[in-house]
């Protein structure tokens, strides 16, 4: 069983230091100085209508989320550890996500964007509840444009 706690500062470094190999070093964050010193992502303290988590196995840190309230719902953004992706650890930190999502929101839609070809975060997301919505888009990212899905869990629903 996961535990989790509100993102603490020292959490922040170490999540910006995790490091993805091959096509999936798209997702490798900038370090978090450089984030404080620009108020971006994880160091943005402007957005009061976001929450950062950190969730573990025993010691080990093993993924976060960043949940939005939005008007179209909840978003979440999700990251694992990259040494311990493929182990269920993403399913059980969605699961974990979707009652602190729908406890702290009080909405029924917990939504995501992933990129097209990451099938290996679509099929966990799946597994997890979620279901693609429409038809792909394009969205700029802080690395350029990207090819996305958006996906879509009700929380009003027992998945």
């Amino acid at each position: 069983m996961l535990t989790y706690n509100i993102m603490t500062e020292k959490e922040k470094y170490d999540i910006c230091n995790w490091k993805y190999e091959d096509e999936y070093s798209i997702y490798n964050l900038m370090h978090y100085d450089l984030m404080k010193k620009n108020n971006l992502f994880l160091a943005d303290m402007n957005n009061k209508s976001r929450l950062l988590y950190s969730f573990y196995d025993n010691k080990n840190l093993v993924g976060f989320i960043n949940l939005k309230d939005t008007e179209t719902g909840i978003f979440l953004g999700i990251g694992v550890n990259p040494l311990y992706c493929n182990k269920g650890y993403g399913k059980e930190i969605i699961n974990i996500s979707s009652v602190i999502a729908k406890e702290k929101f009080n909405k029924n839609n917990l939504y995501l964007e992933v990129r097209t070809w990451n099938k290996r975060a679509i099929c966990c997301y799946k597994k997890s509840g979620f279901e693609i919505i429409g038809t792909a888009f394009m969205q700029k990212t802080n690395i350029g444009y990207g090819e996305f899905f958006r996906m879509i869990k009700n929380l009003g629903e027992n998945k």
